[in-house]
């Protein structure tokens, strides 16, 4: 004769919620992981104290020259007499190489005056040279 045990036997079951569970936080880790690996890029700014004075002016690096009816020479809107035009190309260039000048012209300009002045500039040793150049409009329009 068979006899039973009293202790009830139990078969075993895998539980699939708790493996779901596990599933969401291993996921969930290797999302958070991932997100924090990633490398933030921005531009670096040095910015000044609050107490910040500056004591010298950077160095000018761009001047705009004109060149009017009459042979008159303007530098930055102020006008330059003819002597004085290269030595204040030379001064530009001293204080920096690297200088940068926008040369335009009127349309009464006379076109020799327009090249002397470039050849001023060139000759100063000034390389950045830039030509403001606006397009002849038709006739009957402004």
């Amino acid at each position: 004769m068979r006899m039973r045990s009293p202790i009830p036997k139990k078969h075993a079951r895998i539980e699939i919620i708790p493996l779901i569970d596990i599933m969401f936080f291993l996921l969930a880790s290797f999302m958070m992981v991932s997100l924090s690996q990633t490398h933030m890029k921005g531009i670096r700014v040095n910015l000044p104290a609050p107490n910040y004075q500056p004591t010298t002016s950077p160095p000018k690096d761009y001047v705009s020259i004109r060149v009017t009816e009459g042979n008159q020479v303007y530098f930055d809107n102020k006008f330059v007499p003819d002597d004085e035009i290269l030595p204040q190309l030379y001064n530009l260039y001293q204080a920096n190489h690297l200088v940068k000048v926008s040369l335009s012209a009127e349309k009464t300009a006379l076109h020799g005056n327009v090249i002397t002045v470039l050849d001023r500039i060139r000759s100063a040793g000034i390389q950045k040279i830039g030509y403001q150049i606006k397009t002849a409009s038709e006739p009957g329009t402004p």
